[in-house]
């Protein structure tokens, strides 16, 4: 391809995209799945069981937050509509809840094994592609297993609404799950302000703590594809 270049803006968000936006709505329309077989069908009901991230789009953390996050800080983090679980219809609502916010990170992990798949065929020359389609496909597959394997890690982090928050509230006792639960409403505003701490003092108080596994992560499913990380 003339004028080629793997490392151009308009090339790099071709090949990120897709894998950013199959990893974030797949996260989303797992959460609905499960929810849907231990027998809460809300998600299902409001038309969210689609892979049409469209559907999944929320105004403020998927276009204004990301957008004013990168004209005025240093990091950029969003996150799309959360899909709508009713508790109280779930068979068992503190063990299913568990189950329903671990199905997310679960999907992220999945989707990383199967990008890895991807690397280990163009290894193997299962695809037979080279030159710039092979490049193109490698990129893609790699940013498939670190997005999906930072989803899994951030949203992992026990602080409500991320899903470790949910799993955390789920496996407290009631008292202290009550508590927990009423850090909800302020839980997005504590982890930026984290991030910004970290990036704006020497307190490392969230970041090593979310890129020490992330690239931990990263390399044992690069192993997994046969290929040095």
């Amino acid at each position: 391809m003339e004028g080629f270049d793997a490392s151009s803006p308009l090339w790099v968000w071709i090949v990120r995209l897709p894998p950013l936006i199959f990893a974030i709505t797949v996260h989303e329309v797992a959460h609905g799945l499960v929810a849907k077989r231990l027998g809460d069908p809300t998600a299902a009901e409001a038309g969210r069981l689609t892979l049409n991230p469209i559907k999944h789009i929320d105004p403020i953390g998927t276009i204004v937050v990301p957008i004013v996050l990168y004209i005025f800080s240093p990091i950029i983090m969003g996150w799309a509509k959360p899909v709508p679980v009713t508790f109280s219809r779930l068979n068992n609502p503190k063990r299913d809840m568990i189950l329903v916010a671990a199905a997310g990170p679960g999907s992220n992990l999945g989707m990383a094994t199967i990008w890895s798949g991807v690397i280990w065929l163009l290894a193997h020359s299962y695809i037979p592609l080279d030159g710039v389609a092979g490049e193109l496909l490698y990129q893609m597959a790699f940013f498939g297993i670190v997005v999906n394997v930072f989803l899994a890690v951030f949203n992992m982090f026990p602080i409500p609404p991320l899903d470790g928050g949910r799993v955390l509230s789920g496996l407290l006792p009631d008292p202290a799950s009550r508590v927990l639960d009423r850090i909800e409403p302020f839980g997005i505003l504590i982890v930026v302000g984290l991030l910004l701490a970290d990036f704006y003092t020497s307190l490392d108080i969230f970041v090593p703590y979310l890129l020490v596994p992330v690239s931990n992560l990263v390399g044992f499913f690069m192993e997994l594809a046969g290929v040095p990380y």
